[in-house]
């Protein structure tokens, strides 16, 4: 028998961890359940969907020599805990094959699978590296480049996120070939070259999961997958197989018209434009002028309506720029970036820009032009 008694939000914050990744509607029944597993000291919550696995533990209150496991539907028992006062006691008791939830003058019942059929990930001795870096740093190397990972794209290598071990960086590349993310922080330790690409869904979780402190998170890097451990959470995941190219020399560094935009300006000017943009458009196309110390947005849509925008800039050069961009690639950076001020670079009004944060020379971000 499972015995386990906690207070709602005691039970419910583990659960959240690991349920983001499990199916609501998957063939197997199994991966709709999330696993728990009570020893002497800890009571662990597990989820899969066998690609990535979560993994998170709470004290157990009640210490015992008896071992149980069970695995239980994520997403009803989520529901039930939300659905209950967060300060209540929470009783788990199970009873044949079921789990009876007690709170209050509350009482569910819940069907279970057998742990033995739960799909865990078990546990290699194939590490090629490891190493440990601040949860703020992680999370705000990824967080940009995430962007430009391809979601519907046929070729494989494109929806994942490539993370590089290279002597003192760890350097982060992604591409849908629209656009391009590229960011770098420093180790402080030199390292063998390692790398692996992460797929989508994985790095989404772990941006979610990753906190904006300075504790620690290390990073295995094993032969087909890889393992974040931090706060009590473990992630792991298995990798996009196959060789990603060197997309590092797909950033230009032939641009000469350089820009300085106020970030937050050049955001709100294009979040108000883009009201008039083809709104069930995949592609909302936005044109930039830039000219006489004046940058111009357009956006029009199919029932000839149109916005303008005008914003002062600092404009010395000869050549006019005029060239349509995916307004959707432009906020999406401008609303996870922090900066106060952007910089964009330019060859000519047919070629990619180039934005850069000034001061940071680890960071770039390629839009290619729309062709109209």
């Amino acid at each position: 028998m499972l015995y386990i008694k906690a207070t709602r939000d005691t039970l419910l914050k583990p659960l959240q961890i690991v349920s983001g990744i499990i199916e609501q509607r998957s063939t197997l029944p199994i991966l709709s359940n999330v696993l728990i597993q009570k020893d002497q000291e800890r009571i662990h919550f597990l989820g899969t969907d066998f690609g990535i696995q979560i993994k998170t533990s709470i004290e157990n209150h009640q210490p015992s020599d008896e071992k149980y496991s069970i695995t239980i539907p994520g997403k009803k028992f989520q529901d039930i805990l939300r659905a209950l006062p967060s300060d209540i006691e929470v009783s788990l008791v199970i009873q044949d094959s079921r789990l009876q939830i007690k709170a209050g003058k509350s009482n569910f019942n819940l069907q279970t699978l057998p742990a033995e059929d739960f799909p865990e990930f078990h546990e290699g001795n194939d590490l090629e590296a490891k190493i440990t870096i601040q949860q703020k740093q992680l999370k705000n190397l990824l967080r940009i480049v995430h962007l430009a990972i391809a979601q519907h794209d046929l070729r494989y290598f494109l929806k994942g996120l490539l993370l590089r071990v290279e002597g003192t960086h760890l350097i982060a590349i992604a591409t849908d070939t629209h656009r391009l993310g590229y960011n770098i922080i420093n180790l402080e330790q030199v390292n063998d070259k390692t790398e692996i690409l992460i797929p989508r869904k994985t790095i989404i979780e772990l941006i979610k999961l990753l906190n904006d402190n300075d504790e620690p998170v290390t990073i295995e890097f094993f032969k087909n997958r890889v393992r974040f451990t931090f706060s009590d959470i473990i992630l792991a995941s298995k990798l996009i197989d196959g060789n990603c190219p060197d997309y590092s020399r797909a950033i230009p560094t032939d641009h000469t018209i350089r820009v300085e935009l106020d970030r937050l300006q050049f955001l709100q000017a294009l979040q108000r434009a883009s009201i008039l943009a083809n709104i069930n458009d995949s592609f909302r196309e936005v044109r930039l002028i830039l000219s006489n110390g004046t940058l111009q947005i357009f956006c029009k849509n199919i029932e000839q309506e149109d916005a303008l925008e005008e914003i002062a800039i600092q404009y010395d050069y000869e050549e006019k720029i005029d060239t349509n961009f995916n307004i959707t690639y432009l906020l999406d950076l401008l609303n996870n970036v922090s900066c106060e001020t952007i910089q964009c670079a330019f060859k000519d009004s047919n070629k990619s820009v180039l934005i850069t944060i000034p001061g940071n020379e680890d960071f770039s971000y390629v839009v290619m032009p729309m062709r109209s």
